[in-house]
């Protein structure tokens, strides 16, 4: 049997308290630990599809204290609208811009963050709430999440009641990019199929167009759809709770963690929190 899931407007657009230097800030080695260190054929098959392989390299991904996401278009040069920008510090007026030649009013791109990978999209929720739930007037939507068994865990406000910031910041989501099926990475942007479309429907639904989809073994995760779900430290089995998007169809057991952001100016940051004494990156170390 399909199960329900119950959808709950998303938080309005606010006001946002700053962000210390200190909160922004992090050790490149804590870092690392999170990064790359999966299985070498799983790693070989999902970068050389990707071009992932030089932020494996020393200073791939950024210096300690360097919160900027930046453009990762390795072999993708010519292909990609940000094709130019490759290792750029993000900027939403980027993200805008090219929203404006969609269907949708969407964009995203291939990132990276601290030597991890992400992928940031721009999502027009700020001028969709509000307005009737129609096809391609997308909006983040908040909902409750289960495990793999079908066992509540909590809803997506949950988290937000507990820290409001890890709401995505100004129409702008980052997600960590390594599927929790065998910590691929999704390439979501080298294929064009009806779940990649130019296209939006609400509620989640795997048909609905504008999937992050993992290349490798066929995962799609729908980066407007705010849920909370449960995953473990692959190295020491400890169960976590986490913020994330859902996933809608494909071999994957559970949504993929979302990285908290801050807007700087017009830099796109990522950010870490603390929720109940956990970290925001504790959320990574499925891939561990």
């Amino acid at each position: 049997m399909v199960k329900e899931f119950n959808l709950r407007p998303a938080p309005q657009e606010g006001g946002r308290s700053s962000i210390s230097d200190d909160a922004t800030s992090m050790n490149r080695r804590q870092f690392m630990r999170y990064g790359f260190n999966t299985a070498a054929g799983i790693l070989a098959a999902s970068m050389g599809a990707l071009g992932f392989a030089t932020i494996l390299m020393p200073g791939g991904g950024g210096s300690e204290g360097d919160s900027a996401v930046k453009y990762w278009a390795k072999g993708r040069e010519d292909t990609a609208w940000y094709g130019s920008m490759h290792l750029q510090e993000m900027k939403k007026s980027d993200f805008v811009a090219e929203a404006s030649n969609t269907k949708t009013g969407t964009s995203g791109a291939s990132g990276v963050w601290q030597g991890l990978p992400v992928t940031v999209n721009y999502i027009p929720n700020s001028h969709n709430t509000g307005t009737p739930v129609v096809d391609n007037k997308p909006r983040f939507q908040t909902a409750e999440g289960y495990d793999t068994t079908g066992k509540y865990v909590g809803h997506f406000e949950d988290i937000v009641e507990k820290e409001p910031l890890i709401f995505p910041d100004s129409d702008i989501i980052m997600i960590f990019s390594r599927c929790p099926h065998l910590c691929c990475i999704p390439g979501w942007q080298l294929v064009d199929n009806t779940f990649t479309e130019d296209h939006w429907s609400a509620g989640g639904t795997d048909s609905g167009g504008t999937k992050l989809f993992c290349i490798c073994h066929s995962s799609r995760f729908d980066p407007t759809l705010l849920e909370m779900n449960i995953n473990r430290n692959r190295s020491n089995g400890q169960e976590f709770k986490y913020a994330g998007i859902r996933l809608t169809g494909g071999p994957a057991p559970v949504g993929l963690p979302l990285i908290p952001v801050i807007i700087n100016g017009d830099i796109i940051e990522g950010n870490v929190l603390t929720i109940d004494g956990v970290s925001t990156l504790d959320w990574l170390t499925y891939c561990d």
